[in-house]
């Protein structure tokens, strides 16, 4: 099974429109969580997502597509998600002193314009950890196994998971920053994908060895913060056992126009082309 990994998109159509015009194929997404929250296209970056489906279904050739899914060959494609915690502030199931000014002014924008049907929706999403099946070892989260808020920046943030969870394999996102962090033989180690452009579509593939434990950033689709503006999504071969990260362009002058006509703090726009 190939499972397409979203993260961090909030509100940030542009950027959700071109990793998904990129992506490899898959046979499966998983997003994990803030799908709104910062940009000026909350409404329109979550209906996109609804379409994308609401669930794996493992499937034989009598398997038949529900709402939102779609049939390629053999398997049922659908998509699980976790709640972020701007998914949360967002739809008032969090405090919006939870954040710093900026991103608070974000979220009740947002919060503003959503549609009553995609407040629902996004207030119905599930907390992690999730896990799929017949992916066996593999649990998915937004920040951290032990609290969904809690960033996992340094390796030392990742020990605690890495020494004691019952799973190889954790994907997070939160940091919107794309890499790994990994315990091999008692060591912890961290790894990030290597590039050789920062304009071009580019792909970078890492090998998952037997016996290491994981803990791996997809990236942010919406809002980088490694430095490299490119939106960031990556690809988990379930068979090969590679994870495939990916980095695409997209047209950013458009949703920095959008954040402005939005009278949106200006810092929100500009450090899309900085990718910080």
């Amino acid at each position: 099974m190939r499972i397409l990994l979203l993260s961090d998109i909030h509100s940030n159509l542009e950027a959700l429109e071109a990793s998904l015009a990129a992506a490899p194929p898959h046979d499966a997404i998983v997003n994990l969580g803030d799908i709104v929250g910062y940009g000026a296209s909350p409404n329109e970056v979550t209906a996109k997502v609804r379409t994308l489906g609401s669930a794996l279904v493992g499937g034989t050739g009598k398997a038949k597509a529900r709402k939102g899914e779609t049939t390629i060959g053999q398997a049922v494609i659908g998509q699980t998600i976790v709640r972020g915690n701007h998914d949360k502030v967002v739809t008032g199931l969090d405090e919006v002193e939870s954040f710093n000014p900026i991103a608070g002014l974000a979220a009740l924008w947002n919060r503003a314009q959503l549609t009553p049907e995609n407040m629902d929706w996004l207030r119905a999403l599930p907390q992690g950890p999730l896990t799929l099946p017949k992916v066996d070892g593999v649990q998915f989260v937004h920040g951290a196994p032990d609290d969904e808020d809690r960033y996992v920046v340094l390796i030392q943030d990742a020990l605690p998971a890495l020494l004691s969870s019952d799973v190889t394999v954790t994907f997070f996102g939160h940091t919107h920053i794309q890499g790994v962090f990994l315990l091999r033989n008692g060591f912890a180690e961290t790894a990030h994908p290597g590039y050789p452009s920062i304009g071009l579509s580019e792909t970078c593939d890492f090998e998952l060895e037997t016996g290491v434990s994981y803990m791996i950033n997809p990236g942010s689709v919406g809002q980088p913060r490694d430095g490299d503006w490119r939106a960031a999504f990556a690809v988990f071969d379930t068979d090969r056992r590679v994870i495939t990260f990916c980095r695409v362009p997209y047209d950013v002058r458009s949703a920095q126009e959008k954040i402005f006509a939005a009278s949106l703090p200006a810092r929100l726009a500009t450090r899309l082309a900085a990718g910080r």
